[in-house]
């Protein structure tokens, strides 16, 4: 059934993409891996917090001004 291969040939050819299969998954493990060590370091939030800490403040002191002034409304005439 091997068509004139001998045995010995079809078990190394085997072997090698077996080998290679393996290198592959490793590669894939490793890229995998890496992706998500540098997501997680990009969207870590306490990280954020202190790159951009005044950016929020302003934002949060806005949003609290913007809704002071909606409540404060309700209450005046």
């Amino acid at each position: 059934m091997s068509n004139g291969i001998p045995l010995e040939e079809l078990e190394q050819r085997a072997a090698a993409q077996r080998a290679r299969i393996h290198q592959s998954v490793g590669e894939l493990k490793e890229l995998k891996t890496s992706v998500t060590e540098n997501v997680k370091e990009r969207l870590d939030p306490q990280r954020l917090a202190r790159e951009h800490f005044w950016t929020a403040v302003g934002v949060a002191s806005l949003f609290a001004l913007v809704i002071g002034h909606g409540l404060a409304g309700v209450f005046v005439d």
